[in-house]
Parts: C-alpha cells; structure tokens; sequence
C-alpha cells in the first residue's frame, strides 16, 4: 500500500491499494460493489508493516470466492 493509497483508505474508510499493474490507486470494489470496510488497523513492531481487518462487502475475488486463498496446495 502505498502512501496514497493509506491516505484514500484513511479518508474513506473502503481499503485501497496500489496496483504495480495497473500503476494506479485501486479500491476493491470499486467496479463490483465488494468493498473491504475498514474495521481495525494494526502497525507492526518496527512501524513498517500494517494489518488491515475488513468487513467484506460481497466475494472479495473476482472468481466469485469469498477469498482469492481458496487453493489448498498442502
């Protein structure tokens, strides 16, 4: 996430996130509707790392899964 992107997610309250693909900001749901609402915010110990904890509004991967880890490999 970049510095942007924290700054939209802050104001917001919907998480968005830095797409290198795209080279642009990207809200998740932006087209779907399937937001992540922010719920808590968690930094780590050497302040370069956070957790978002989300509320998901709808599948949060584009292949209609509740999550994109749904491939057990193990």
């Amino acid at each position: 996430m970049s510095k942007e992107a924290w700054k939209k997610t802050e104001k917001t309250g919907k998480v968005t996130f830095w797409s290198r693909t795209r080279n642009e900001l990207w809200t998740k749901g932006e087209t779907s509707g399937n937001f992540l609402l922010v719920k808590k915010v968690y930094i780590g110990c050497d302040n370069d790392t956070i957790l978002i904890k989300a509320v998901p509004k709808g599948p949060t991967c584009h292949t209609g899964n509740k999550t994109c880890f749904f491939k057990e490999i193990k």
